[in-house]
């Protein structure tokens, strides 16, 4: 059954309005920053911030104020996550800035690592993801609140259509500037160009790179069809949000507080997800309907990105952070696949 972005919409309208109920002067006040618009029936971090503060409010009688910076207001991710960790910021949601003050978070980012968004879920849901937040916390002074999802990169190009491996050849492609891309864009073949994500339109209706990746509300919401004629849908990296709060504003609450907080961050991680899937298959169709060739890598040609992507950047993430986050992510999708 499909769900469509009204019915979201309307069902958290209907979070909304329990805020209006029972409210007095708050006790605390939470900030909440983002990069996201606020558009909440299309923006998942929009989506996620709103139902956690409407939630918050409403559960606290008001008692808790959430007042939420979006759109990038306070600064870039790197931005975010450091203001959260002076306390100048209460909490943020992040997705890749994230790995820099954490690394073995950088292990989400292997490629191929997760085969479905479900499976992603239970993995971050279960002991994996917890353990990976208890051990950020401790490198960072953030406590990970929920895990929401930004959705599965893949290639476009304006060349031609890439099934395997061997299609990226010599093909230019921009990629973030994060060594793990570019480790992974060049075990594939291609020519991994890290470029700012303001330049990247630029670089692409001018020929400086001749294709890049991205989730496909990302390639649908900025437009690249008008210059990208071919789309894969390879799925080599599933993008994950980080909803964060600075443990000493954690630490901060009374117990009762901390379970409404709590209790409203895994709602949120989850409505982010809903949102994000459903941005991207209908983003997927309008790609489609705007003249992009959509290409469907079979079971085998998946493999062969597998087989090409992953010991590259297996070994240089285990130089980066040693073997065991590594064997402990992988061996925490291969259970939940089973």
């Amino acid at each position: 059954m499909r769900i469509s972005t009204k019915k979201i919409a309307l069902g958290l309208a209907s979070i909304a309005a329990a805020a209006s109920i029972n409210v007095q002067a708050a006790d605390v006040t939470l900030t909440l920053g983002h990069v996201d618009p606020q558009e909440w029936t299309t923006s998942k971090k929009g989506a996620a911030s709103k139902v956690f503060k409407e939630l918050v409010e409403a559960e606290s009688g008001g008692r808790i104020e959430v007042d939420i910076y979006p759109a990038g207001q306070l600064g870039g991710e790197t931005d975010l996550v450091q203001s959260a960790q002076e306390g100048t910021l209460s909490m943020t949601m992040v997705s890749g800035a994230f790995a820099k003050v954490c690394q073995e978070a950088s292990v989400l980012e292997i490629p191929y690592l997760f085969p479905s968004a479900p499976i992603a879920w239970e993995v971050l849901d279960g002991p994996f993801g917890k353990e990976l937040s208890e051990n950020c916390l401790a490198k960072t002074g953030l406590r990970t609140l929920a895990y929401g999802e930004t959705g599965f990169r893949n290639f476009t190009n304006s060349k031609r259509a890439i099934a395997e491996p061997k299609d990226l050849e010599g093909l230019k492609i921009r990629v973030m500037t994060l060594p793990l891309y570019v480790e992974m864009v060049k075990a594939m073949g291609g020519e991994p160009t890290p470029i700012a994500w303001p330049e990247v339109p630029s670089a692409l209706t001018t020929g400086v790179v001749d294709g890049q990746e991205n989730p496909i509300s990302v390639i649908y919401g900025n437009k690249f069809y008008e210059f990208q004629n071919h789309l894969t849908l390879d799925g080599h990296v599933y993008g994950t949000d980080f909803l964060l709060i600075n443990e000493d504003v954690y630490e901060g609450l009374n117990d009762s507080d901390r379970a409404i907080v709590e209790r409203a961050a895994k709602v949120a991680g989850v409505v982010g997800r809903a949102i994000q899937q459903v941005n991207s298959a209908e983003g997927l169709s309008k790609l489609a309907s705007n003249g992009m060739t959509i290409t469907t890598p079979t079971a085998a040609q998946l493999e062969l990105f597998r087989e090409a992507a992953q010991p590259a950047v297996l070994e240089w993430l285990k130089g980066q952070i040693g073997e065991t986050w590594v064997d402990k992510a992988q061996a925490a999708v291969a259970a939940v696949t089973k």
